[in-house]
């Protein structure tokens, strides 16, 4: 049953709000909060939970919820076609085709994955599957994380070991600020001029002006990025470079499983309004 049979639904912030839904990654200020003295849960409408104040949410007894595990499968597909866009130059080869210019000589040559090395930042479920797919492209699977987890791939100590390892730098953490801006100047200088970075995770997680200044001298080959610092303000250096393979934040967007982000959305709150176990708590 629609929980708008039973519930009352608000647009804005009122006193008589008892449970919020908010889109991952949305800013959940203190002000936001202090406006909804009878607020009892909050649904993130996504895996990432960094826009909410957990700590105060915990000292005021908020219940807080995410949507983990169904959209694993289309983020990670949306990662390896990164890989695949910027080694092999799909999106400059199709280009090249529309503007007619094959009949002028033959697209440049681009890269193979076979024997490159990935270096994963954050294995949790995304970047297991991620592993997973491009394991079956031929590529060697490394990683960084808090900490070192029983499984066949390498694992780094410093992230900028990873970096220095890798082909691919593929960014599958959690945003927030702890890691704020964690691929900085040091660790692109480290993935150095071959080294391709993919981001799939927050945007917040990479330092976009260190990017753009790697790109533009070099220093790395080129990125692949989903997410960006200010959406859906993208900087202009990323949208003119050739370098750079841009989305608009698509790694979950399928109607499957936008569908099941919606169905565990709403199966969180009906669970706490009928006094039960939450589905997916995070606190």
């Amino acid at each position: 049953m629609p929980l708008a049979e039973t519930h009352a639904i608000e647009q804005e912030p009122s006193a008589t709000v008892r449970g919020m839904v908010v889109p991952g990654g949305f800013a959940v200020s203190e002000s936001l909060l202090s406006s909804l003295p009878n607020l009892e849960v909050i649904s993130v409408f996504g895996v990432g939970y960094d826009g909410v104040p957990i700590a105060l949410c915990q000292q005021r007894g908020i219940r807080v919820t995410n949507t983990p595990d169904v959209l694993t499968e289309d983020v990670a597909d949306i990662a390896t076609a990164l890989v695949l866009m910027t080694s092999r130059r799909l999106a400059e080869a199709e280009k090249f085709i529309r503007a007619g210019s094959w009949t002028s000589g033959a697209f440049p040559l681009a890269h193979a994955l076979r024997g490159k090395t990935a270096g994963i930042v954050g294995l949790g479920r995304i970047g297991k599957a991620i592993a997973y797919r491009l394991t079956a492209h031929g590529l060697t699977i490394a990683y960084f994380g808090r900490q070192q987890q029983v499984v066949a791939y390498d694992y780094c100590d410093s992230l900028c070991g990873l970096a220095k390892k890798a082909d691919f730098l593929i960014v599958a953490c959690p945003g927030g600020s702890g890691t704020k801006h964690l691929i900085n100047a040091k660790v692109l200088s480290a993935l150095g001029s071959d080294g391709i970075l993919i981001n799939i995770a927050r945007g917040s997680v990479v330092d976009e002006v260190a990017l753009i200044a790697a790109l533009k001298t070099g220093e790395i080959r080129g990125a692949g990025l989903d997410v960006f610092e200010n959406e859906p303000q993208v900087p202009v250096e990323l949208i003119d470079s050739e370098k750079v393979v841009i989305l608009p934040h698509v790694g979950s967007a399928t109607h499957e499983t936008r569908q099941a982000m919606a169905q565990l959305v709403r199966d969180n709150l009906a669970a706490h309004f009928a006094n039960q176990p939450l589905v997916t708590p995070v606190c």
